[in-house]
């Protein structure tokens, strides 16, 4: 085609004006007249790059945008173009390096800079992403982008007064920015101000109902302070947008709602897909390792002094050392605690990688050749579900650490008993379902008791009368199971519920609705945080622990059963609401599961009321618990390696993940 640089001129102005003008098949016709003309028009080929991207065709508009730069190295647009089509692309450690390459050129662009830090931030580079973003508000301090994504960034840092301060900023530049009092509630909701974290909470919601995962966040902060006023329609509400395939809530949250597991799952899977999709392009692609013993990866962000490392510390202490290699991947803090220094002397490898991004705790794992990876995590914490994403490992497990399914196609098993997921509800779960001969929990037979015993009068009950008590988070406590309680205590004379104290405002509400049932408020006594050594040594003042539903006591229920303290459960629905019932079962106590309220009810006045059958349940947990199945640690290791060996061997085999039953051990 004969056309000189007037016509390419022209038809270039003509083909950007269309394109800005959204007619971008007529700006197509004339980018291809262009480059028909001229091949190495380096601004027809960046335009024409920059089009495809805007129709999502990302891997057309990086091959044109790179063909632009080999003719104008020195265009910063292309470059910044060129990042933004490889974040697109999911290529995102391609997309950091040109955005270097952008800023190099034009160091005052605030938007590259910001681009730069929003992906530092995806890839799990929080850190590196604040610097990026104070070079861009070193440019424009009211950037609210940066601003905002900063203040992500400096929560995932726990730099969380940091993080409120950002998030202020935001706000006082845009008052109604949702994004940043979502992000402020989060802070305050880890802090456990609930109550600040409700009313941001409240905010977003009435700014915007359908706000991604507002409404989970807004009842859980409710069931936190125990405001039940809304609680049942909101669970019901929740109900029908999950059902509806809605960002309703983060599945977390819904493991203490009154939601099936069947419902639990489809919210799991939507969140998954959302938040964390399968790696196109991941680590381990199928190959088989040969190594003299089966290498197990143990991933949490609580190696510390947390419940998961108080069930499990025993647990690695135990493994045969002879077939497995234990590593710890640690993608939490070091409180330089006893608990931190017992784990990391349990493992054979323990990595400290909580200052790795989400491709460089992946890239270790993969380095280490890892048989099984467990995700001790799931959900809740401090997790990295994005590592799991990226299949690091050719076995991947969800254990102990989140009662529910993950939902993610990446997640191959989870460990259970036949109580907490009954066979008949396998279908609840996406993974495939192990199950262990007792109980699927663990337990510590050397957990540390003060030796400073309190008295009834140290803990404020009183020196005579039944204790009930109930040491569950506040959150998992429910309007019918304090109706039940409150009418105990209305039958007991003198009788009183001691709960564990988790914050002001639930203690204010509880008492409040404790006086609404016709019961004074020195019925109810509250039990501060203490060390869990100190709580240990308390508990044993309690006479009965009550259970509660639709989420059970997990590991206070083993505690109150290692302190001699009988636990009385229902039977839930889901996994969370079944944990008791395995527990108590595993202490040799099958008569304290009962299948329904009006038995829990019964037979928990029952025991207030007959002292002799509640000595004999006590006396059987004391002369017991050295060889009952919840606390026989060895005899679970060996089941629990059963099942890693039997995971191993389907690898090793190329057989597909399938559920299976583990024998007992000999």
């Amino acid at each position: 085609m004969n056309a000189g640089p007037g016509d390419i001129a022209q038809w270039l102005q003509q083909a950007r004006g269309l394109q800005r003008a959204g007619k971008r098949d007529e700006a197509a016709g004339l980018f291809r007249r262009i480059l028909s003309a001229d091949p190495q028009n380096a601004d027809a080929l960046h335009a024409f790059g920059v089009l495809h991207a805007q129709r999502g065709d990302y891997e057309t508009a990086i091959a044109l945008i790179e063909q632009a730069i080999a003719f104008a190295p020195e265009n910063a647009i292309a470059h910044y173009n060129h990042g933004k089509a490889l974040r697109e692309a999911g290529r995102s450690d391609d997309a950091i390096a040109s955005y270097d390459r952008a800023v190099a050129r034009m160091p005052r662009n605030v938007d590259a800079w910001s681009n730069r830090g929003t992906i530092l931030q995806e890839l799990g580079r929080p850190r590196e992403a604040v610097e990026s973003f104070n070079r861009a508000l070193a440019v424009d301090p009211s950037h609210i982008a940066s601003l905002h994504n900063r203040a992500n960034a400096l929560n995932d840092l726990k730099l969380r007064q940091e993080a409120i301060a950002g998030y202020d900023q935001v706000l006082r530049l845009d008052p109604n920015n949702n994004f940043a009092l979502n992000g402020r509630a989060g802070v305050l909701r880890d802090l456990g101000q609930f109550d600040e974290a409700l009313l941001d909470y409240n905010r977003v919601f009435a700014l915007n109902p359908d706000f991604p995962y507002i409404k989970g966040w807004r009842l859980h902060a409710n069931m936190h302070v125990c405001n039940w006023a809304t609680l049942v329609a909101d669970a019901e509400e929740l109900g029908r947008d999950i059902d509806a395939g809605k960002l309703a809530s983060t599945p977390y949250v819904l493991i203490a709602a009154d939601l099936s597991a069947t419902r639990q799952l489809k919210a799991a899977r939507t969140f998954c897909l959302d938040r964390y999709p399968a790696s196109q392009d991941p680590l381990w692609r199928g190959g088989i390792y040969r190594h003299d013993k089966i290498r197990v990866g143990y991933m949490s962000a609580e190696f510390h002094e947390q419940a998961t490392a108080h069930l499990t510390a025993d647990l690695y202490e135990c493994h045969d050392r002879s077939a497995f290699e234990l590593h710890a991947f640690a993608i939490g803090k070091n409180d330089g605690s006893p608990m931190r220094k017992r784990l990391e002397s349990a493992f054979d490898v323990f990595s400290d990688v909580s200052q790795r991004s989400d491709r460089g705790v992946a890239d270790a794992i993969r380095h280490a050749e890892i048989d099984l990876l467990i995700n001790l995590n799931g959900y809740f914490g401090g997790e990295r579900t994005r590592v799991f994403a990226m299949r690091p490992a050719p076995v991947q497990v969800n254990y102990l650490g989140y009662p529910a399914s993950m939902g993610a196609p990446y997640v191959d098993y989870i460990v259970a008993d036949k109580t907490v997921i009954p066979e008949e509800r396998r279908a609840d779960y996406a993974e495939k379902v192990v199950y262990l001969p007792d109980t699927y929990q663990p337990n510590d037979r050397k957990k540390q008791v003060s030796e400073r015993r309190p008295a009834r009068r140290d803990c404020g009950l009183p020196e005579t009368g039944f204790v009930f008590c109930c040491f569950n988070n506040n959150f998992k406590l429910t309007p019918g199971m304090f109706d039940i309680w409150m009418r105990l205590l209305g039958r007991i004379q003198g009788s009183v519920l001691w709960l564990y104290e988790g914050n002001p405002p639930a203690r204010r509400n509880l008492l409040h609705e404790a006086q609404a049932r016709g019961v004074t408020s020195d019925r109810l006594v509250f039990a501060p945080f203490v060390p869990h050594a100190e709580h240990l040594a308390r508990i044993g003042l309690g006479d009965l622990f009550l259970d509660t539903l639709p989420c059970n006591a997990h590991t206070t229920a083993s505690d109150a059963l290692w302190c001699g303290v009988p636990v009385l459960t229902c039977l839930g629905s889901a996994f969370a609401g079944r944990v008791a019932a395995s527990l108590v079962r595993a202490a040799g106590l099958p008569e304290l599961v009962v299948h329904s309220l009006p038995d829990y009810e019964t037979l928990a006045e029952r025991l207030a009321g007959d002292p002799a059958m509640l000595v004999g349940l006590k006396r059987r947990l004391a002369e017991n618990r050295d060889t009952m199945a919840l606390f026989d640690t060895p005899r679970y290791a060996r089941s629990l390696e059963a099942a890693y060996r039997t995971m191993w061997l389907r690898t090793q085999r190329n057989e597909r993940p399938a559920s299976f039953t583990v024998g007992e051990p000999y």
